[in-house]
This record gives structure tokens, sequence and C-alpha cells, in this order.
């Protein structure tokens, strides 16, 4: 019995110490055997991101969480520039992903997020001169114009007519589903209509990246049990895997039939990523690229990192530039008078958002979209491994094997860099005395990446954002509907998604009618 009291009074104040420690704000203690993860647990979940940069903070931006030792569960967090640019850039070579990070992606297989080297080299060549291409650059053109008029005003007017409440969220994934499949493989699975269907591979693609976060939150030792007993989320997983793979597979072998059948006729088609990578010679990398073609396994990495790459990221940034017009009224206004001064004659929004030259004329917009991704970043944490002992600028070491956490989401919110104001939705903080846009380093401005790894798709993303805002802003007017909270949460997924959803009413502007 006395055994009993003294394991009670040890729980009572162990618990005591934690609220002791909480309410002055630093309770992230660390515990002989196990580590910080007595306060790791107090802390809410919707608080996880504010709570990281609340740690930063108070730590010189750069802090060392201690996990159980049996566990291998610590991990180096930074937001802090210096580390950025020399973990991204100067030393880049020292920290790839790591073993840890691509046990979690190994859906992604030997897609370009996964591996380095020559193999790496070639498909981003590959994606450069593609992204370069005027071909695809009109078959982007085309879906863009194509999905907004028939898949994403379709449902606006369908929505508005009625009166109803509508998940933008769920708008803008079912519409970034359409899209990227088109790029990635030309296929067109229809996610986005007024019935709002279920499809299937769709489905199964929304599982997977569910996945994906639950592995990297949970242990290893905690997911990799439930794999080998193919229990829990981790038999929706293969399940899942199975179905997205499934279809790729089938879906490849179609679009060789097609190709072969029509090779004649490829230097006046438009262009796919799919046909790209299929078609491509690989110049430098030639044998290589050759090599690489003849695999179906290789073709359905390349697509499933696209989609990874693009289908979420655009979605989370369209949602979040929304949120903040709908709560920002003269942001609203001035971007709407900017497109009409730019606006030439009788030009249509068709033509306006079909010409690049003319979506660089709306500098405010440009600005608009750059702050909210500044304090929304798509994906707001980047992983990485140290394959050697190293020492950062910040001056903390880091262990063979260490991993890191570049948090871009803190960066967002460092006065440091953004000065008092950081906090605050200010697009004017882009936009110089002479009315250009001010090009920050990308180690302070890291959505898209930085260094050797700087997203390729970062020019295309912007276009499409820009497409996008300029056709809604034009020709609807959005009212968020209270009552719902919005949080920024990495919810069942890696993407800074709305905890929950984003309902609002949608009404047409009649000045603006189609």
């Amino acid at each position: 019995m006395a055994v009993i009291e003294t394991i009670l009074l040890a729980i009572f104040f162990f618990l005591l110490v934690i609220l002791w420690s909480r309410r002055k704000g630093t309770f992230l203690t660390t515990w002989p055997v196990v580590g910080m993860i007595p306060g790791f647990l107090c802390i809410k979940s919707h608080n996880m991101l504010e709570f990281g940069t609340n740690i930063l903070k108070q730590n010189g931006w750069t802090f060392v969480f201690k996990g159980p030792g049996f566990m291998n569960m610590d991990f180096l967090i930074t937001s802090d520039p210096k580390n950025v640019h020399y973990i991204l850039s100067k030393n880049f070579t020292n920290y790839p992903k790591g073993k840890p990070v691509l046990e979690i992606y190994d859906v992604l297989g030997d897609g370009i997020f996964n591996v380095d080297s020559d193999l790496w080299k070639c498909q981003r060549k590959i994606i450069h001169s593609l992204v370069k291409n005027r071909k695809f650059e009109r078959y982007s053109q085309k879906i863009m114009l194509q999905k907004l008029e028939k898949g994403l005003f379709l449902v606006l007017d369908h929505v508005s007519e009625l009166g109803m409440e509508v998940d933008m969220q769920d708008v803008f994934k079912l519409f970034t589903s359409d899209v990227y499949w088109l790029f990635g493989l030309g296929f067109d699975p229809n996610c986005l209509s007024v019935e709002f269907p279920e499809v299937q591979y769709v489905k199964a693609f929304d599982a997977i990246e569910e996945a994906l976060f639950y592995q990297e939150v949970f242990p290893e030792s905690y997911w990799k049990l439930q794999k080998w007993l193919q229990i829990g989320e981790e038999k929706k997983f293969t399940q899942a895997w199975g179905i997205h793979d499934k279809f790729l597979y089938e879906w490849i072998s179609l679009k060789r039939q097609e190709l072969s059948r029509r090779k004649a006729q490829l230097e006046e088609e438009e262009l796919d990523l799919m046909t790209a990578f299929i078609i491509e010679e690989g110049g430098d990398q030639k044998e290589l690229a050759k090599e690489l073609k003849r695999s179906d396994k290789f073709l359905r990495d390349v697509a499933t990192n696209l989609l990874v790459a693009g289908r979420d990221t655009l979605s989370a940034g369209l949602t979040w530039f929304l949120w903040l017009l709908a709560t920002h009224p003269p942001v609203e206004h001035k971007i709407l008078e900017e497109i009409k001064a730019n606006m030439k004659g009788e030009m249509n929004w068709q033509e306006m958002i079909s010409s690049v030259q003319d979506l660089d004329k709306l500098v405010y917009l440009h600005a608009v979209l750059c702050e909210t991704l500044r304090l929304y970043p798509p994906v707001p944490i980047n992983h990485k491994t140290a394959v050697e002992a190293d020492v950062l600028p910040s001056g903390h070491p880091v262990n063979q094997n260490a991993k890191i956490f570049l948090s871009f989401y803190s960066m967002g919110r460092m006065e440091e860099i953004w000065g008092k104001d950081c906090l605050e939705f200010k697009p004017e903080r882009w936009i110089s005395e002479q009315g250009r846009i001010v090009r920050r380093p990308s180690y302070e401005f890291s959505t898209f990446s930085a260094g050797p790894r700087t997203c390729l798709g970062k020019d295309i993303t912007l276009i499409q954002m820009k497409m996008v805002a300029a056709a809604l802003i034009l020709n609807y007017q959005v009212q968020v509907t209270e009552g719902y909270p919005v949080l920024p949460l990495p919810h069942k997924s890696i993407t800074l998604h709305i905890e929950y959803c984003l309902k609002v009413r949608v009404s047409k502007r009649h000045a603006y009618a189609r």
C-alpha cells in the first residue's frame, strides 16, 4: 500500500510541476527518461504551430527538443535565416531528407522529392525544360480556363443561385485535383461539379496524405508496428496505396498506347508531364532518361510526386488567400481596381487571365499573394537529416543523423525579418517606392524552399494563383460565414489547411457578368 501511495504522490507532484511550468509559459522541461514529452502532451493541437513559434522566439529561433532516450525522438527545429541558408544552400549536400523521412515517404518512390545525385538531376532537368516549354504553357492556360469556366464557376453559380453556404476549402481541393491530374497525366477526373461526385482514386490519394501526416506525428516504432500487423491507419494506407497504383499503372499503359498511335503529331500537341517524360530525350542525361522512361514504376513515381507537390499546396494557398481577402475588404477593393485599370477596352476576364504579360502588371495582387504565403506557407515545416556531424551558424552542434526541422511558418512571424508589424496582413510591405515587387532572399521567404532544391514550380504556381484570384474577384463577392473558427492546422495532412472548413456565401458581381 505504501508503494501505491508513493507512486500516486509522485504523479501528483509531477502534474503540479507541469501546471506551474505551464503557467510560467516555459513548460518544455527535460525530465529523466521521458524527456520533454510531458510538456509536449499539454499542448493543445490547434496551438501547435503558434506554440512552436513562441518556443523558437524564446530560444533565439533555434531549439533542441529532447524526447525519451529509448525512442530516438530528439530533433532540432530552427527558423533562423542563417541556419536555413546554410542548410538549404551553403551545405545542402550534408542535409538531405535522410532515411527516416524517406521511410515515411516511400510512397513517392524514386520521384524528385526522394532522390539525389544523377536521378535527381535528370528529373530536375526534364521538369525545368518542361516548365519553359511553350506547349506546356499553352496547355496550362487551357486547363486553368477550362476548369474555371466548366468547374469552379459552375459550382459557384449554383450555390449563389440557391443561396447556399459552401466550404471553399473543399471546393479548392476538388478544383486543384482536376487541374493537377490534367497537368500530370493529361487525365480529367472531373472531381469538381455540382454533384460533388466521390472519385475513388482521388479519395485514395487523400488517404495517402493523411497517412503521411500520421507517420510524421507518431513515433516510428508505433506506426511500423501497425504496418506490420496491417491494422489501424496503416491498413487504410496500404489499401489506398493499392487503389492509387492500380489506377496510375492502367493510365500509364493507356498513355503509352495513345502516344504510340499518334507519334507523328506529337510536335503539335499540347504537353502534360507524363507525355513529357515519355518522349523526353534527356539532353546531357540521355541514356539515363531513356532507361527511366521505359519504366512504368518510374512514371508512376513522377506522377505521384507532382500530385503531392502541387495539388494541396495550390488549394491551401488559394483558401488562405480567399479568407484574408474576405476579412480585409479594402484589400479586395484595391485588387479589383488594379485589375480594372489594366483591362484594355472590351477585354473580358478570360483574355485578361490568359496573358502572362497582363498578369505581371497586377503588382498589388502579386503582393497580396506573397503576403498570404508569408503568413500561411502551404508547407509550414521542412525536414532534413544531417549526414555528418556539423555546427550551424547559430552555434548549435548537430550530430550525425540528427533530425532537423525548418519552420517556414515561424519564419514568417519573425520581427527580425519583417519588422514589428510581422503579425499583420500588410501587402504593402512587398511593394517598393517605385511601385515594383520587393524581392526577398529565399532564406527569409522560404515558401518555395531555397538553394539547389528551390521549387521548380514557383513561377507556375504564382501564375495559377493569379489566374484564379483575378477571375474570382472579377466575377464574385465572397462573405465568410460567422461561427466557424479559422485556425491554421496541418490537419490530417502535411499541408497547412484551415482546421475544419471555410464556409462562405457567394454572390455574383453583375458588373462583370460573363
